[in-house]
C-alpha cells in the first residue's frame, strides 16, 4: 500500500469508523484507492506544472515542481481519499465500491480541461 492509501485509511478510520468497519478487505480496497490516486497525481502534475520558462533556473523549477505536486496531491486527496459523506448519518450506509468513489474522478477532469 503507498502513502495515498495509507493516508486514506488513517482518514476513513479517524473520521468514519463506521463506515471503516464495513469495507470488507481493508487493505485491497486502500491499496486500489492508493494506487488510483498515486495515478491521478502523476497526470495532474505535468498539466499544474505547465511547461519549464526559458529562463528558469534550477531552484525555481524545483519549487514550481513541488508547489504543483502538492497542488495535486490536494485536489486528489480532497476528491478521492476523503471518506464519503452521507446526509442521514453513517447507519444507513452501504458497504463501499471502489467504483463509487472512482467515478469522483469525473469533476477531477473537468479540473484537468481548465487548465
Amino acid at each position: 500500500m503507498n502513502k495515498y492509501g495509507r493516508q486514506a485509511q488513517e482518514a476513513w478510520k479517524a473520521a468514519s469508523p463506521t463506515r471503516y468497519s464495513q469495507i470488507q478487505n481493508p487493505e485491497v480496497f486502500f491499496t486500489k484507492l492508493g494506487e488510483e490516486a498515486q495515478d491521478q497525481v502523476d497526470e495532474l502534475l505535468p498539466k499544474i506544472a505547465g511547461p519549464d520558462p526559458k529562463d528558469e533556473g534550477y531552484l525555481e523549477k524545483v519549487g514550481r515542481l513541488n508547489a504543483a505536486r502538492n497542488q495535486a496531491e490536494e485536489i486528489v486527496r480532497h476528491d478521492l481519499l476523503s471518506p464519503p459523506e452521507t446526509e442521514d448519518g453513517e447507519d444507513e450506509y452501504v458497504n463501499p465500491s471502489i467504483q463509487e468513489y472512482l467515478n469522483s474522478m469525473a469533476e477531477i477532469d473537468k479540473m484537468r480541461e481548465q487548465l
